[in-house]
């Protein structure tokens, strides 16, 4: 602002002991010295109550943008949670149909292939069904004749022999 040299300073301290004179020049920089203080104190002061005001300033717009996310948060979560219910509420309403109106499952025996229906139609679902190996390639021999024998022993009780079977025989 003030260009001050030192040359400058100089000429100015000749002029102010010229009109001022030897005797009251000391005085004159210690009342000089004393406002300049008081100047700088004021100045620290308003610097510091400004600064203060743009912190408030900067909190204030903070707790603006915390309170917006919040608010934001808050209707996600809203958002999310109704749409929870409501496809709870659908699946609630699935299950309560699927209760009220049973539809019969298909099985593996019950279900016979469009194809063989036309070529089997004399099998019974289940003899169809052991000559595949589920899915549309025929089973080997051994292993359908496995299962018939497996069915025809689960078919056919016959008495447990148990006094053969505890003595090792």
């Amino acid at each position: 602002m003030f260009d001050f040299t030192s040359s400058k300073l100089l000429i100015l301290g000749i002029v102010a002991l010229l009109v001022i004179g030897p005797k009251d020049l000391p005085a004159l920089l210690r009342t000089i010295g004393k406002y300049v203080g008081i100047i700088k104190r004021q100045a620290a002061e308003f610097r510091a109550q400004f600064d203060e005001a743009m912190r408030e300033s900067e909190l204030a717009e903070l707790r603006k943008s915390v309170e917006s996310i919040q608010q934001e948060a808050e209707t996600a979560v809203q958002d999310a949670q109704s749409s929870v219910e409501s496809h709870l509420a659908e699946a609630r309403q699935g299950v309560d149909e699927a209760i009220a109106d049973p539809k019969p499952a298909v099985n593996s025996e019950s279900y016979e292939h469009p194809a063989e229906l036309g070529s089997d139609a004399g099998k019974s679902a289940s003899e169809s069904a052991r000559g595949l190996n589920g899915s549309s390639h025929p089973a080997d021999a051994a292993a359908v004749a496995a299962s018939e024998a497996v069915d025809g022993a689960a078919a056919s009780p016959q008495p447990a022999n148990r006094e053969s079977e505890k003595s090792g025989a």
